[in-house]
């Protein structure tokens, strides 16, 4: 299977200038070029440093330093840790919900090559976001009520989008499903372990597009009519 191809740039350049027009203004840089670039380093680090020892052992001097900046230019971009927390959530978020509500025209039509549409879509979009994905899944736990709020909203709105199309297949015969609600949280897993386990797949080989088109086959199975 040939990996989808997403309609936006979703680098971290391209995140980093839509999340600066989303927060612009609690953001003091006027020049948007070295805005950009500058957010850019930081939400680098900041994944960086987190993978290595966690979001809440990092210190903000420990994340000036490898951004390159001084505390007052970190300051600049936001005035505390749980603003630069809920600055990555929103650009996760934001993301998957424009991805996954953009099907291509036709798509959307027939559930079955929708769901195939989602699956692959979201896997692709993990691929290129994989370690803005892996911060909001190993830090969940840890998030203060609002970043924990935010996270949990997300995850639902996506798993909506799954049973949308879901129960659209039950309703059309595509699609025997007993308990929509569970097999689009059942999905979910199945598309998580993608960038979580990512190493697991790369030394097996196994390419981005291989494993949409496996999740794809597996689901399929489990949910066509016998």
């Amino acid at each position: 299977m040939t990996p989808k191809k997403l309609q936006q740039d979703y680098s971290t350049e391209a995140i980093c200038e839509r999340l600066l027009q989303r927060h612009r203004g609690s953001v003091s840089v006027q020049k948007p070029h070295l805005a950009v670039a500058n957010l850019s380093r930081i939400i680098q680090s900041t994944l960086k440093l987190s993978n290595r020892q966690g979001f809440h052992a990092m210190s903000l001097r420990e994340l000036a330093t490898t951004a390159g900046l001084s505390m007052g230019g970190l300051y600049s971009y936001f005035d505390n840790k749980q603003t630069l927390l809920l600055m990555i959530l929103d650009a996760v978020s934001t993301s998957a919900q424009d991805v996954l509500n953009d099907a291509p025209e036709g798509i959307a039509d027939d559930p079955a090559r929708h769901l195939d549409w989602l699956i692959g879509t979201h896997i692709q979009l993990t691929e290129i976001m994989q370690p803005w994905f892996v911060f909001v899944f190993m830090e969940a736990k840890a998030f203060p009520e609002p970043a924990k709020r935010i996270a949990i909203e997300s995850e639902a709105a996506t798993e909506t989008i799954f049973a949308d199309v879901l129960r659209r297949g039950v309703a059309s015969g595509a699609f025997a499903i007993d308990d929509v609600p569970l097999t689009a949280a059942i999905i979910k897993p199945l598309l998580q372990d993608w960038y979580v386990k990512r190493a697991k797949y790369r030394k097996a080989g196994i390419s981005v597009g291989q494993y949409a088109e496996r999740v794809n086959t597996f689901v399929n199975a489990a949910i066509s009519p016998r």
